[in-house]
């Protein structure tokens, strides 16, 4: 399984970056967690998904979307970028179509259709009541 880890470099530009003294229960190594957090957007996988390696799928998401709520993604690419490590002119594209099974075709045949002259000579679909129309139902 291809994992993504942070190299060295990257964690020595992202390191000084990160929150300190935060409280709460012991934390999980940061290095681990954002490298599954980058593995989960570069993969496109479920976060529930995201390999054992990087720790609870649990703490990697919590992590990702209370970092979110502070701007702290935002925070670190302007300070990467003003160090020059990144440019922060960088596009994430997300577009996800989902089409319908019978959009292209998929479904149906030929797809042969009648004519409308054949189909007006063509006898109904439906069958009339065994009743006559005067008599009552039950």
């Amino acid at each position: 399984m291809g994992l993504f880890w942070l190299s060295d470099e990257q964690w020595a530009a992202i390191e000084p970056h990160l929150p300190q003294n935060q409280p709460g229960a012991r934390r999980v190594d940061d290095r681990r967690v954002i490298s599954g957090i980058l593995h989960v957007l570069k993969v496109g996988c479920r976060w529930q998904d995201c390999p054992g390696d990087y720790g609870p799928h649990t703490t990697v998401y919590n992590r990702f979307n209370r970092w979110s709520r502070r701007r702290f993604w935002i925070q670190l690419l302007e300070a990467l970028a003003a160090s020059g490590a990144v440019t922060k002119s960088t596009a994430v594209d997300s577009t996800y179509v989902k089409a319908q099974r019978s959009a292209f075709g998929g479904k149906g045949g030929r797809g042969r259709r009648r004519s409308a002259p054949r189909a007006a000579v063509r006898p109904p679909k439906f069958m009339s009541s065994p009743t006559p129309s005067g008599a009552p139902s039950r």
